[in-house]
């Protein structure tokens, strides 16, 4: 499966998203025999055979790892790529060395398998997957008082600040829900409608390619080169810490354009992390917040500063939501809205129009027994053997029910008191209609790749926020509504391409269901302590322009008090501007898809265009530079740049990434790097070498 983009521009990158499959991957479609041709000598595991203890103990160690990664990027920018890949190679490389040890000292007794990789991969996408449902650098956040105090003034007194039994309580309650509601339809997306779920199916790929020879040796290569550039990446970013002494100081705030281009956010941060993500995301996607960029910041915000004291006034502070701020911040809601909305009512028209073709076209299709009508396609040998396989280990449909029941009431009787602006009832209608909504995102995932999570949520902020109202607490029952909903419609249409992913690799829909199951608890401990340590570690975590800004949470919450307030929470003038900007990003979408495929792949996509609205474009400029790195090698090699780009990428990614954790322990030990480096101005270097001149 593809949690690839856990981020605000999930949608909108796997919009742009380009099959990258390793060539591993690809010289298994190559062959001439069928996938289970190459693998028919080989007896397919009992499912419980298939969860072992060494896959969970790698999966909780990479789990830990890629919750590392996943929250700093949450926390700075929102944009996280595929990791995917890094969690089956690493998941195939660290069992293949455990199984090697064990082989020399004569206590093998189970040989590691493509279905143990599979449940490896998908424990780890799980665990590490809560890291962005979860909510902390969005809705969950969103709630502190650090943001209120920043965003929020009129609801200044309504908040929920962070606490490690709290989160943990909260996702153990909400997460599990979506699991249970798509169980039922598991043989209805995969079997009758043969829903493709492209992420899924290139992990399948994937996976399967690593277990044939040729892709063994390449796998080995990939993880040898991951290897060299996570090094690399985890000592530069030990490196670029001695200089961090002070507030403005390191590489992060070196102003390699020059000092006015730092001003309006345009500089080269030397992140290893964004130049790796990068070169994973597609090109379209890095010159659309390249574009957002230039567009906000060279542009519009220069213009709105220059009515300071006529728009708004000139005496209050930058982070007020009445200055600067607000337009910066709801503009950037009207441009995520419009693009969210387009893209929602297009896989909706699209999910449905799919259904209607499907059921109507549904004799045409393999029935459960193997048999086949007059009118049914020939099954291939490949399909026979995998509809076998998955019908075998059935889950059974009374078991999905009685959990989905039994965890809402669960819900309905707890998160009143963790949120008592959040009615039992509320629950309760989000409940009804979950079921429905998972279905509709889990099958709109299989047609189209998109996972409209975020997009659900922002619907529940609003509904649940004007249901509840201003005066009772609509904007914490709306941002925990959110919450509430992304997670159930997120982890559904995730099982669901678990589902495909161990379908294609004769993986037990049984051990894919535990192993989501597993990776889910996992993440609902992981996932908290991970954000507990940056919350303890990083006094200024969500202060704009600090290391760790954590941007939509401003931005969730701005939508929060938009939907109960209204728009009198908006500066003067902005409402007009985001109705031109909510405009803009339909249009631009519309204009997308009308045009020819080979045209449209050039328009930019509006929410990445949106991103750096709000935090400035350096995180574009690391990425735009991966891209280059990227755009260069395949010219150079394009087979070598195939095989290895995604593994270099995830290198960079996974060793910046890892960083986090000792200098997280080192801040919350007290421990101050010895260098501050800080870049002045001529003019401002001469005051202060004649301030210190006796």
């Amino acid at each position: 499966m593809e949690d690839s983009y856990r981020a605000e521009g999930r949608e909108e990158i796997q919009n742009g998203r380009e099959d990258w499959r390793s060539s591993s991957a690809a010289a298994v479609d190559s062959m001439n025999l069928s996938v289970e041709r190459i693998f028919e000598s080989q007896v397919v595991p009992a499912w419980k055979s298939q969860l072992t203890f060494r896959a969970f103990c790698v999966s909780f160690v990479l789990s830990v790892l890629f919750c590392f990664i996943v929250m700093k990027l949450n926390l700075t920018t929102g944009i996280i790529p595929s990791l995917n890949v890094s969690a089956g190679l690493l998941g195939f490389f660290f069992i293949k060395m455990w199984t090697k040890a064990l082989g020399r000292a004569g206590l093998l007794r189970l040989p590691f398998t493509r279905q143990e990789n599979t449940v490896i991969q998908t424990c780890v996408v799980a665990s590490s997957g809560i890291a962005f449902s979860g909510g902390f650098g969005s809705y969950l956040f969103g709630m502190s008082q650090r943001i209120a105090q920043q965003s929020d003034k009129q609801n200044a007194n309504e908040v929920k600040d962070p606490s490690l039994l709290w989160m943990i309580g909260f996702l153990f309650v909400v997460s599990f829900l979506g699991l249970f509601a798509v169980v039922p339809l598991r043989k209805i997306m995969i079997i009758d409608f043969k829903l493709t779920y492209p992420s899924g199916t290139a992990t399948a790929h994937l996976i399967n390619s690593f277990h044939t020879p040729e892709g063994a040796k390449l796998a080995k290569k990939q993880v040898r080169t991951l290897g060299k550039f996570f090094s690399f990446s985890f000592l530069w970013g030990f490196f670029q810490w001695f200089y961090t002494a002070g507030d403005g100081c390191g590489f992060l705030n070196f102003p390699s354009l020059g000092l006015k281009a730092f001003e309006h956010r345009f500089y080269f941060d030397f992140s290893t992390t964004y130049v790796g993500v990068g070169m994973i995301c597609p090109y379209i996607v890095n010159i659309s917040l390249l574009l957002g960029g230039i567009l906000s910041w060279g542009f519009l915000w220069p213009l709105i500063e220059n009515k300071k004291g006529d728009w708004y006034p000139a005496d209050i502070p930058l982070s007020s939501m009445h200055s600067l701020q607000g337009y910066k911040v709801f503009i950037a809601i009207a441009v995520i809205l419009g693009d969210g909305l387009y893209n929602f009512f297009k896989v909706l028209g699209r999910t449905l129009s799919g259904l209607y073709h499907q059921l109507q076209h549904h004799n045409s299709l393999p029935v459960a027994n193997g048999s086949s009508s007059s009118k049914s396609k020939e099954v291939s040998f490949d399909d026979q053997r995998r509809t076998q396989i998955f019908l075998k280990d059935r889950i059974p449909n009374w078991f999905a029910v009685a959990g989905y029941v039994i965890i809402a009431a669960i819900s309905i009787i707890t998160l009143p008191h963790m949120f008592p602006q959040l009615k039992w009832y509320y629950i309760l209608v989000i409940y009804l209609f979950a079921p429905t909504l998972g279905f509709c995102n889990a099958y709109g995932c299989g047609l189209t790749d998109w996972s409209l999570a975020s997009t659900y949520g922002k619907l529940a902020i609003f509904v649940i926020g004007a249901w509840a109202g201003a005066a009772h607490g609509g904007v914490i029952a709306g941002l925990a509504a959110c919450g509430v909903m992304m997670n159930i419609v997120s982890t559904a249409s995730d099982l669901t391409q678990d589902f495909k992913t161990g379908y294609l690799t004769l993986a037990s829909p049984r051990s894919m269901f535990v192993s989501q199951v597993i990776g889910t608890a996992m993440g609902c401990v992981i996932s908290p302590s991970v954000f507990w340590l940056f919350y303890k570690a990083f006094k200024d975590l969500g202060v704009p322009g600090s290391e760790y800004p954590v941007p939509y949470a401003t931005v969730y919450r701005g939508m929060a008090a938009l939907g109960t307030e209204g728009f009198s929470s908006l500066p003067k003038h902005c409402l007009e501007l985001c109705y031109g900007f909510f405009a803009a990003a339909i249009v631009i979408n519309i204009i997308k898809d009308a045009v020819p495929k080979r045209w449209g792949r050039f328009i930019p996509l509006p929410m990445a265009m949106a991103i750096p609205f709000y935090i400035g474009s350096y995180f574009a400029i690391d990425m735009c530079i991966g891209s280059l790195i990227l755009f260069v090698w395949e010219k150079v090699n394009k087979a070598n740049a195939d095989a290895f780009g995604p593994a270099v990428a995830s290198g960079l990614i996974c060793g910046d990434g890892i960083w986090t954790l000792p200098s997280s322990i080192l801040a919350l030990a007290g421990v101050k790097p010895p260098i501050c480096m800080k870049f002045l101005s001529r003019a401002t270097n001469a005051k202060v070498d004649g301030f210190l001149q006796p």
